[in-house]
């Protein structure tokens, strides 16, 4: 994925209800009810089905270290989805999203202004509208350029535009990324 994408990602999963299953066991027969069976599991995790079915009967406690992680990131990415949904539709309505980021910032404005691009850190609170294009385009299967120029779009207007009231028509350009945080 991307670290938008992510970032979005684990927004959402910040507001789950319940932490998800610990046992490797448990996080087994949650994906088989999930998936509907054992060899799909299988196949998303990469392992033999009969090794899917020795997890959910306990014979097997702990996985290996690259099995665990792939295991909790299927479980954590199907867990919940209502309040997950509830959560974006609750931030694209009324909310909005509040966004940290390390980047490097760059805008094109008059001549003689100071347009240099600079490593910048930021935490700015994104309107709902924003929120909406950055779930909706998520959802579409936008690609990380878009996404990244869904927020670059977002900070430009309220934090270089100050929402309208300064500096229109400036064009911002955010590149370098370091790290890209959201939340709900």
């Amino acid at each position: 994925m991307g670290l938008v994408s992510d970032g979005l990602d684990r927004a959402t999963q910040r507001a789950f209800t319940r932490p998800i299953p610990k046992s490797a066991g448990a996080q087994m027969r949650y994906l088989v009810k999930q998936l509907k069976g054992t060899r799909p599991v299988a196949a998303l995790l990469g392992v033999s089905q009969r090794t899917v079915e020795r997890y959910v009967k306990d014979q097997i406690r702990r996985p290996r270290a690259d099995l665990a992680q792939r295991l909790a990131d299927a479980v954590r990415a199907r867990w919940q989805p209502r309040v997950r949904e509830q959560a974006r539709r609750q931030a694209a309505t009324s909310t909005g999203l509040v966004i940290e980021t390390r980047a490097r910032f760059g805008f094109t404005a008059a001549p003689g202004t100071s347009d240099d691009a600079r490593v910048r850190h930021l935490t700015i609170a994104l309107p709902p509208a924003y929120a909406a294009r950055l779930f909706d385009a998520q959802q579409a299967g936008a690609s990380e350029q878009q996404l990244r120029e869904i927020t670059a779009e977002g900070l430009g207007e309220m934090y270089f535009r100050d929402a309208g009231r300064r500096a229109p028509g400036l064009a911002v350009e955010f590149t370098d990324v370091e790290h890209v945080d959201f939340d709900l």
